[in-house]
């Protein structure tokens, strides 16, 4: 990592080393109403510097490390290896709770948990073992997954092959949200058969290169830039045939996807909130409406009506959604799988159209004073216009349709 990147792209010269050092395990959660009450706690935090850090691509180093020691990173962890397992609709509650102030935060710990149902449904039991006592710990899982340049999403050209002393992986990623900021990176690469793997690599591999080069206008502070892997050496204990979760019916594709769309509600219900306080306290009423406040305005009193109202209603759809994947936990199916498939589809539309909605209403029912770069109100669409661009929602539509009208089971891979 270079100062040239760190001074181009971050108000931070460089991550200390002492970021990455546990002076204590983290907490564990015990049920899904602590895991709620602990991110409504966080989200207060977060929220009071979330506009600087916003404004100064400042990565959220204290943020994360409270996130990760809190225990939300391990709350989908299976009991029987000491996690709360907690519902996917409590998940997806902790999501919006925390993206609703900081959408940033919300998304970095995204690929984190959608990992951990990889290792639940394609690691052996000792890696298990392992690596869920990790994250129980407090570490934290970057993600090397996307690239860009290829023909499609699912073209890598990262590969892995194996040495006399385990592995070697060579590529280069980019999309890499949290990687900077993590103690294992799950690296995606394609072995000698053609089939992706994950090799968990810890950060301080020699070969691997974190490089924080992510110029995005939107989700400023995610650190979702590159990694670059030239002959990195990995040990056999820690590769993933992750390509076995899309062989079977598995939820693995239906929870990425899941927990994408409550980072969107999340956008959605910040801007909403944030709507309705500058209305109440700082927009002028129009002159023709003979009003003393803008929040008497029947014309903007409906719209907040409106907002509110499609807000509720992809909520619903994505706890309904959260509910379908327990189910297709519990009893894997091409059945189950299915229906959660088509009600994260659904979710996904209903979540992105209420966030691009709300947050370019943010500015329409504000007036133009909302616009001021002091206030960095256009963060929220920003994020929302940024984030919402993970897997095209025209898709969602023909995914839905195609399984309606014509009887075409749902694509099985980690973007449907």
């Amino acid at each position: 990592m270079t100062d040239l990147n760190q001074n181009k792209f971050s108000s931070q010269t460089a991550i200390p080393l002492q970021f990455f050092e546990l002076n204590q395990d983290a907490h564990i959660i015990q049920s899904d109403e602590e895991a709620i009450q602990i991110a409504k706690n966080l989200a207060q935090e977060f929220a009071k510097e979330a506009s600087q850090r916003d404004i100064e691509r400042r990565l959220p180093l204290d943020e994360i490390q409270q996130y990760s020691q809190s225990g939300l990173w391990g709350i989908n962890i299976p009991k029987e290896f000491g996690g709360a397992q907690v519902k996917y609709r409590t998940l997806a509650e902790v999501v919006k709770i925390i993206s609703s102030v900081d959408s940033s935060l919300g998304q970095i710990a995204q690929n984190h948990w959608a990992f951990v149902e990889h290792l639940r449904l394609d690691a052996s039991q000792e890696q298990k073992k392992f690596f869920f006592a990790e994250i129980l710990k407090g570490r934290r899982l970057g993600n090397a997954f996307s690239e860009k340049g290829s023909k499609t999403v699912a073209d890598l050209t990262t590969k892995i092959h194996k040495t006399e002393n385990g592995y070697e992986i060579n590529g280069q990623k980019f999309f890499a949200t949290g990687a900077l900021l993590a103690h294992w990176i799950p690296v995606v690469a394609v072995d000698e058969e053609g089939k992706p793997v994950v090799a968990l690599t810890p950060r301080n591999t020699h070969g691997l290169e974190i490089i924080n080069d992510w110029s995005g206008f939107g989700q400023r502070t995610t650190a979702s830039g590159s990694v670059s892997l030239n002959q990195v050496q990995v040990d056999a204990k820690y590769v993933v045939p992750i390509h076995q979760a899309f062989e079977r019916p598995t939820a693995a594709g239906a929870i990425s996807q899941f927990i994408q769309a409550a980072v969107d509600a999340g956008i959605a219900r910040g801007a909403i909130d944030e709507t309705i306080q500058y209305v109440r306290h700082h927009s002028r009423p129009w002159i023709d409406s003979g009003l003393e406040k803008a929040s008497d305005d029947p014309y903007t009193i409906a719209q907040i009506g409106e907002l509110k109202i499609k807000l509720r209603a992809a909520e619903a759809v994505l706890d309904l959604a959260g509910d379908a994947i327990d189910r297709a936990i519990a009893n894997s199916t091409e059945e189950t799988v299915t229906e959660a498939t088509l009600l994260v589809a659904e979710a996904k539309v209903l979540t992105t159209e209420i966030a691009i909605l709300a947050t370019n209403k943010l500015f329409e029912l504000s007036g133009t004073r909302s616009t001021l770069s002091e206030l960095n109100l256009d963060r929220h669409w920003r994020n929302a216009r940024t984030h919402t661009l993970h897997d095209p929602v025209r898709w969602k539509f023909n995914i839905v349709g195609n399984y309606y009208l014509n009887n075409i089971q749902p694509p099985r891979h980690p973007w449907s």
